[in-house]
């Protein structure tokens, strides 16, 4: 794979879950309100500086339900307004209730083009994942983010057994630098031995943090962070720190366990192709292990704009709620602010 030369540091790399952008239950539903908050969470957390200039949208296409384009184009005279650099920032998105359903009927995910369910399947599926990355773009944009879909396929990334064969990342690299926000998201790709999988956004991250170095990965999730057991448990215990070993093998840090066994219990959805949790944890010890810290949070609160906007990169606050997974040579070197 080429390398990568970026002008500049990326300071971020966001995932948006799936869960926490749609209604996983209701097909092809997007939580309006969900992206909208998260949406202006990121608008804040990509300002360095205190801003207090109005958002100007760049969504200039007419919306479902909206009788006029909101847009003034006259608002654009004032450059001043433009001098705010958010390149510095990438993100994928999941699917959600967008693409799973479609994948996990018709088995994308296990491969075999040559049969007409799967091909037909894959059609389906990307008709899916890039409606909804069409809409996140939008989102972003009416925010006055300057967004720019990418869907991996169309870009050339493919897969050998599900794992990242080649991923040309010069179109991500050339955004970034262009000034833009570029926003990947899973997808349906080619694979050199199953024919075809799926390519969850879980991984697409992980490839994007090995190859570009960003400052911190931020996991915008449906609940609060990992727990040791599925959340709706009424004895699950959010797990506020996890340490990665040079082994790639983890243990829980905060807070001190009674149980030794590092496993925890999740379930996944049966219609999720991507591995749900489990793929997320893995993923993310894996990013870790670059001594890159990860903070798995729930969407749309204060705890996850702490989290895009920096602020726990100086210390970890005893109010914050979420999952902090790093390098286990970091672990430590943080601290907890005072009580």
């Amino acid at each position: 794979m080429a390398e990568v030369n970026l002008n500049q540091t990326i300071r971020c790399i966001v995932k948006l879950g799936g869960a926490a952008i749609t209604c996983k239950n209701e097909l092809e539903k997007i939580n309006e309100e969900n992206l909208e908050t998260v949406s202006s969470h990121l608008r804040e957390a990509m300002i360095l500086e205190s801003c207090s200039k109005k958002v100007i949208g760049m969504d200039w296409s007419k919306r479902a339900g909206v009788s006029d384009v909101s847009a003034s184009l006259s608002d654009f005279g004032d450059q001043g307004q433009f001098n705010v650099d958010f390149s510095r920032f990438i993100v994928v998105h999941g699917a959600g209730s967008f693409g799973h359903f479609q994948a996990s009927k018709s088995g994308v995910h296990k491969g075999g083009l040559n049969q007409p369910l799967v091909k037909a399947g894959f059609v389906a599926t990307r008709i899916s994942v890039t409606t909804l990355n069409l809409e996140i773009v939008r989102a972003l944009a009416r925010e006055g983010i300057p967004s720019i879909g990418m869907s991996p396929y169309a870009c050339g990334w493919s897969t050998f057994e599900r794992n990242v064969a080649s991923a040309d990342l010069s179109g991500v690299t050339k955004a970034v630098d262009s000034g833009f926000v570029p926003v990947l998201h899973g997808d349906a790709v080619l694979d050199h031995s199953l024919g075809c999988t799926i390519l969850s956004g879980d991984v697409i991250i992980r490839h994007l943090a090995e190859h570009m170095k960003p400052e911190y990965v931020v996991f915008l999730t449906d609940v609060l962070g990992v727990y040791d057991r599925p959340p709706t448990d009424p004895n699950a215990v959010l797990l506020r720190e996890i340490a990665v070993d040079e082994d790639g093998g983890w243990s829980v840090v905060k807070p001190k366990l009674e149980s030794t066994n590092k496993q925890v219990e999740i379930t996944v959805a049966a219609h999720d192709t991507t591995g749900g949790m489990v793929t997320k944890i893995s993923e993310a010890a894996m990013i870790a292990k670059l001594g890159i810290d990860v903070y798995i949070v729930k969407a749309a609160t204060t705890h996850s704009l702490r989290a895009l906007s920096g602020e726990l990169r100086r210390h970890i606050p005893d109010d914050w709620l979420g999952t902090i997974i790093r390098f286990s040579k970091e672990v430590g070197q943080v601290n907890s602010s005072p009580s």
